[in-house]
């Protein structure tokens, strides 16, 4: 859709869409770069409150990708005529909940008449320009680090269905609901060269970006990857989300399997799974990574150890 419009130019755009970046970036002086982004998407829970919670995590974890800290959020509402105010009013308690623990602000927002609830954020954040990540930025050596568990498109399939266990969804909508701030503000203490939050590309896909964007390939240790609790078992029943398939179609040829690998047919569809709200995907000097990872599950975050980056090859992701 993007072919043939016109491409913006400017000096202080440090950030554009280029590389399939979580924000953009704007350089306002030499100490100061602002960071915007905005996400909106349908429920994907049924409490409304939980709702409010995850869309807004998820609007704002763009900005802590960046390396900034969001200061600034507008609503943007899609709202049935049949819609209960009630329920839309419990929505934006649980979104201004993370907001206020974020140390961001609303200030207003915009709402349109819509068939389907919507509901998300555009958020502005602020950091020094020198302090930007980008998924641009992997090197030779690094270590990947990734602060949350996958399996959130498979599910909020299965709890779609009334198929979830309760203990289950509280885990899942516990996951999705953390500000990834928390993670953020240990990853500042360290030689982060490159950073990407993973939402609805999939692990797979925010792997390949941040491979693609950094000219390198990342080998990923499958049976190192953090999954959510059930997430395998309803896998391997087919409970698999559409997203996962274009994710698959789309990456799959970039992807290549260690031949000596037993790679799990359900971790594989694992893999492409479209997430919400999902955690921060880090690469850094591998002698920091251990300690990065131990701070973090002191901090309460799910993180682990799942990779490197090895140079060039002729695939972008290797599986191993």
């Amino acid at each position: 859709m993007l072919c043939g419009l016109p491409k913006f130019s400017d000096e202080n755009l440090l950030v554009g869409f280029e590389d399939s970046d979580d924000a953009a970036v704007y350089k306002v002086s030499d100490d100061v770069a602002v960071i915007q982004t905005v996400d909106i998407f349908p429920p994907v829970v049924d409490d409304p409150f939980a709702y409010g919670q995850i869309a807004a995590a998820n609007a704002l974890s763009d900005v802590y990708a960046m390396g900034g800290k969001p200061k600034l959020a507008l609503n943007i509402c899609c709202l049935p005529d049949d819609l209960p105010r009630v329920v839309m009013k419990t929505v934006l308690k649980g979104a201004y909940s993370k907001v206020q623990e974020s140390g961001a602000v609303i200030a207003g927002g915009h709402t349109i008449k819509d068939r389907e609830l919507k509901y998300g954020l555009a958020v502005t954040g602020f950091s020094a320009p020198e302090k930007i990540l980008t998924n641009g930025g992997a090197a030779f050596g690094d270590a990947l680090v990734l602060t949350k568990p996958i399996g959130t498109g498979v599910l909020t399939t299965v709890a779609k269905a009334g198929m979830l266990s309760d203990e289950t969804m509280q885990i899942m909508v516990e996951s999705m609901a953390r500000l990834n701030g928390y993670a953020a503000e240990i990853m500042e203490e360290y030689d982060v060269h490159s950073c990407t939050d993973i939402t609805g590309f999939g692990l797979a896909g925010h792997l390949f970006e941040m491979a693609d964007a950094s000219d390198c390939t990342i080998c990923i240790d499958h049976d190192h990857v953090p999954l959510l609790p059930e997430a395998e078992e309803y896998t391997s029943m087919g409970l698999i989300p559409a997203g996962a398939y274009r994710n698959r179609e789309y990456i799959q040829e970039h992807v290549k399997i260690e031949e000596t690998t037993d790679l799990p047919l359900e971790w594989e569809d694992l893999f492409y799974d479209p997430q919400t709200s999902g955690g921060l995907l880090i690469s850094l000097p591998a002698d920091q990574a251990e300690e990065m990872v131990i701070r973090m599950k002191k901090a309460g975050e799910k993180a682990a150890v799942i990779g490197n980056v090895i140079e060039k090859e002729n695939h972008s992701l290797f599986i191993r």
